[in-house]
């Protein structure tokens, strides 16, 4: 399976607890989490440097063979390992907090014998703040404990061995034979005390944490085609809310490559304005109306920040700030740099602004209402439109190559102003500048019509003058720029399936974008391809393509940014929010066009 110690990004899954998110690959190698936060620094991050940078593996001693699946409706793991000898599974969590005092973050992991008697061996070998901070490896109370600073850990195992201190690692090895029932709990704290849990109490997390799970699943409110797709990709999204604010990360992840050994390898533990929309209205079409109202409202919270002008993305907690920087890290098979932080907050990127009344329409035409405090702050970003859309910029790639009048981005600003216009006719915004915000949609639409449609491919193209495409053009359908059905659109749906379609791959767009090497097939783009399908007329060619997408899911259902059309390969990081927003957009699109 791994190769110079890095397994592929497909064989990983992903569970976690609200606040933090670890991955663990098919072997059973946790090779990523971060603590205390799914923004902090990792103590487990193989996956980025395979020598250095920690992991907590647990596997039979002797070859063996995996199957595994999520239990049904949850996000705990459950692998099965088969040995010549015998077969063991076992159950992998973030356990949540029950009734009484528990660790702040907990991974349990139960094994359980099936058949035979099979040899596991399992090791801890925590690698605090990226690596930088040497852990010291001790006894409290007989526990074997690591800590670097603020930062502690202790493995506690029950039938499981006697837990080792090791160089650089607290390891442990143990048999269990059919009917036998081992666990293994890693208990973590930041700035606070460790906390130790009886086995009954860790026991007792675990079922809860499965039980809260089921619970949670079953109240989703899909019943188009691909249910059991879409309820897997809103747990998937489920993973990514950071419940402390109600902000989403766009992966948990940084730096897995678009390219492997290339340099395009970007930090995604951030919340991007431009997912927002899409973000808002999974929530609410999905019957999570909690989550869908901490989302709005750290989402008025965060853009306060900054007003009236937007950033591309913001922390978790609400923060304004992300400088980027490279760490020592050797990088996914070799793919550097490794940055934390992320560039693209200093851009400028002109989409934005739609995204964000866009989700703020979305969440007043479902009958939530605005109070009169962020109606006159959205007002007066609607004035900033007016101003800037005629600026360049870096579009929603974030491309770092010189700003251009990207078409997508004006389209954008066109829904910002059209959906400043609505909100103030429902008496959501002040009206006073209603007239102004129509007048500049009006020549925001003139210059969209006359200088972003190339009329030799019959598409909107790329940016402004140019003869390029632009998967992201497809949006002007999805956000309501134009009609699905629109001429225009459909020329460009069909120049972008001739020119950056590959069967059922697409890629983003074609031309420069300031940086070294290709990249993979863009996921969301294709499925965003079968939403503008369904949205066109075209249901049949949408169900076909959205079916033949959902085979390259891995083993749990899962997606990463992108796919290399070749070999299958998943690529960037993972798992990646936009990719399964895009999912269930695509899924209730296609059930709407089914409906008539």
């Amino acid at each position: 399976m791994r190769e110079r110690g890095y397994a592929p990004i497909r064989s990983y899954a992903a569970i976690g607890d609200g606040r933090t998110t670890a991955l663990v690959a098919l072997d059973g190698s946790i090779d990523w989490l971060c603590l205390p936060g799914l923004d902090s620094p990792s103590v487990f991050a193989a996956i980025l440097d395979a020598e250095r940078g920690g992991r907590f593996a647990l596997a039979p001693a002797t070859p063996f063979e995996t199957e595994r699946r999520y239990l049904p409706g949850t996000n705990v793991l459950e692998t099965t390992f088969r040995t010549g000898d015998g077969a063991v599974r076992v159950t992998d969590a973030m356990t949540l907090p029950v009734a009484g005092i528990g660790p702040q973050r907990e991974v349990a992991r139960r094994v359980e014998g099936l058949s035979g008697t099979v040899s596991l061996e399992w090791s801890a070998e925590p690698r605090f703040h990226y690596g930088t901070r040497e852990a010291r490896l001790g006894r409290r109370n007989g526990l074997a404990v690591a800590d670097a600073g603020a930062d502690a850990l202790a493995v506690r195992a029950w039938e499981a061995g006697e837990a080792e201190l090791r160089e650089g690692s607290i390891a442990g090895r143990f048999e269990v034979r059919e009917g036998d029932r081992a666990l293994l709990a890693l208990s973590s704290a930041h700035q606070e005390p460790l906390v130790f849990g009886s086995r009954d109490e860790v026991e007792q997390r675990l079922d809860g944490t499965i039980a809260f799970w089921r619970d949670w699943s079953e109240k989703r409110d899909y019943q188009g085609p691909w249910k059991d797709e879409v309820v897997r990709s809103v747990l998937a999204l489920k993973l990514l809310v950071y419940s402390p604010s109600g902000a989403i990360a766009a992966a948990p992840t940084t730096s897995l490559p678009e390219t492997l050994g290339g340099e395009r390898n970007w930090d995604y533990r951030f919340a991007w304005i431009r997912d927002s929309a899409f973000t808002l209205e999974a929530l609410l079409d999905l019957g999570c109306p909690a989550e869908a109202h901490a989302f709005f409202w750290w989402l008025m919270h965060a853009s306060q920040l900054t007003h009236p002008r937007l950033q591309v993305l913001y922390q978790l907690d609400g923060g304004n700030r992300a400088p980027e920087r490279e760490l020592s890290f050797e990088g996914y098979r070799g793919s550097r740099p490794v940055r934390i932080g992320n560039g693209a907050v200093e851009q400028r990127q002109l989409d934005i602004y739609g995204d964000l009344f866009q989700a703020v329409w979305v969440y007043v035409e479902r009958g939530n209402e605005l109070d009169r405090e962020n109606g006159e702050r959205l007002a007066e970003t609607a004035g900033l439109v007016c101003d800037v859309w005629r600026e360049r910029d870096r579009g929603l790639w974030e491309v770092r190559s010189d700003p251009v009048h990207f078409i997508q981005s004006k389209m954008m600003c066109w829904v910002a102003l059209d959906r400043a216009v609505r909100l103030a006719e429902r008496g959501e915004l002040p009206r006073e500048h209603a007239a102004r915000w129509r007048r500049e949609a009006d020549a925001i639409r003139a210059f969209v019509e006359e200088q972003g449609f190339s009329e030799a491919k019959g598409s909107y193209v790329r940016f402004a003058g140019s003869e390029e495409l632009d998967a992201s053009l497809l949006l002007g359908s999805l956000m309501g720029y134009c009609d699905g059905d629109d001429p225009r659109m459909a020329g460009t749906i069909d120049a972008i399936r001739r020119e950056l379609g590959h069967g059922r791959y697409v890629h983003r767009y074609t031309g420069e974008d300031g940086l070294e090497g290709e990249e993979g097939a863009f996921l969301c783009c294709s499925f965003w391809l079968v939403e503008a399908l369904a949205r066109s007329g075209r249901a049949d060619d949408a169900t076909e393509l959205m079916g033949s997408l959902l085979e390259l899911a891995n083993d749990v259902g899962l997606f990463a940014e992108e796919i290399d059309p070749r070999t299958g390969e998943f690529l960037g990081n993972f798992p990646q929010g936009l990719t399964h927003l895009a999912l269930v957009s695509a899924a209730v699109a296609c059930a709407r066009a089914e409906d008539g």
